[in-house]
């Protein structure tokens, strides 16, 4: 077996997918200009010319691939000025900076899929976080970052284009943030983050592997495991869940896990982004508009439906699932049509038109007068964690 790194490598590769600059940033946009936008309006243009004269202009086409080859040296002249500027240490990267950090994971939200592909100086990789950095999967990275380390561990993961600073939002009226109340209980939290713009299935993989290295590199035995995740967060740890088990012996460990906002049948948003591509797709002027809404990243596309029914839960492990509505019942009229504003209650509690239940025997909790993001460092919510993850019970 090969020695374990050094505290001081361990904290030298953290974080080193996310390396790019603001010039890196500027590059992506001058891709995404020239995939999306460029392309769109380029389609129209031509569309509209083959309506009315019979033909495209070549006078157009000749200007748009200008424009094209324009964009394409501006990315590449970007990207290249980015990595001599932050060789040079002049700048820092995005992800040395809390607004950097934000910005980094609304793009990867957005468009984390092709930014993965095609700018990974710019994607995030799925990893446990500390003091804004990623800490290494080691036992020297988790001894150096968790000194007070516990047997029992809860795990933190956010939702769509939001950081591992989510878990603060709305600490200070709250008094203190979910990670602080289970701590005070005896747990260890853990703060991931994670490229939320790939698939479900693509994450739900890399949190396996990561829950198991965690499992295993952890300085003391590991004897509870939690999973705590907010909106697409949620359906990731289903889906790290569901993934076979020589993944390694994290799932015999887990005893619950707790969603919040968690869109189990699909988000309405979503599914409203799919029917508009659609509808716009039937006319030839209008179907490029709906090519631009599919550059939306997969993770996005992924929360139409939410998970496949046939995911499989943990049978020994207890599912907690909180949702939100706008109005003060769930059966009031705005509470049916919006929800939480994002996500609607019946697909925060997983029970479909005919009344199935995904979690049979669940804990449910329903937030009156709340939206999506009030559902973070919410009192009702505080004092259900509490009584779940109370290690007395």
């Amino acid at each position: 077996m090969s020695a374990q790194p050094s505290t001081t490598t361990a904290t030298a590769t953290a974080g080193a997918s996310t390396r790019a600059g603001t010039l890196g940033a500027l590059a992506l946009g001058a891709d995404l200009a020239h995939d999306a936008v460029l392309g769109t309006v380029r389609e129209v243009h031509g569309a509209i010319g083959r309506r009315v004269h019979g033909r495209e202009g070549r006078v157009a086409g000749l200007v748009y691939a200008g424009v094209g080859h324009g964009l394409r040296a501006t990315s590449s002249a970007l990207r290249s000025a980015d990595r001599s500027l932050l060789r040079a240490g002049v700048g820092r990267p995005l992800e040395d900076s809390t607004g950097g950090r934000v910005a980094l994971s609304a793009l990867n939200g957005l468009f984390g899929d092709r930014i993965h592909e095609r700018s990974p100086g710019l994607s995030i990789s799925l990893a446990v976080r500390r003091g804004g950095r990623d800490v290494a999967p080691t036992s020297d990275g988790f001894a150096a970052a968790f000194p007070g380390a516990t047997g029992e561990v809860v795990c933190f993961l956010h939702g769509l284009g939001e950081t591992e600073d989510v878990w603060r939002l709305r600490e200070r009226e709250a008094g203190t943030s979910y990670p602080e109340r289970l701590a005070g209980l005896g747990w260890t939290p853990v703060q991931l983050r994670a490229n939320s713009g790939l698939t479900l299935a693509e994450n739900g993989v890399a949190l396996a592997s990561l829950l198991g290295d965690l499992v295993a590199a952890w300085p003391v035995p590991v004897r509870r495991l939690a999973l705590v995740g907010h909106s697409m967060g949620g359906l990731i740890v289903r889906s790290a869940c569901a993934v076979s088990s020589s993944a390694g012996p994290w799932q015999h460990l887990v005893t619950d896990v707790v969603t919040l906002g968690t869109p189990h049948l699909g988000a309405p948003i979503a599914r409203a982004l799919t029917a508009g591509s659609a509808g716009l797709s039937l006319l030839p002027e209008s179907a490029p508009f709906g090519r631009f809404l599919d550059h939306r990243s997969a993770g996005i596309l992924d929360l139409r439906d939410g998970l496949p029914r046939d995911v499989r839960n943990l049978p020994h492990a207890r599912y907690h699932l909180v949702a939100g509505t706008l109005a003060r019942s769930p059966r009031h009229p705005v509470s049916q049509v919006v929800g939480d504003l994002l996500v609607r209650y019946p697909s925060a509690t997983g029970r479909d038109r005919r009344g199935a239940e995904m979690f049979p025997g669940a804990d449910v909790l329903h937030v009156p007068g709340a939206d999506h993001f009030a559902l973070l460092n919410h009192p009702d919510v505080h004092r259900a964690l509490e009584s779940w993850l109370s290690l007395r019970r």
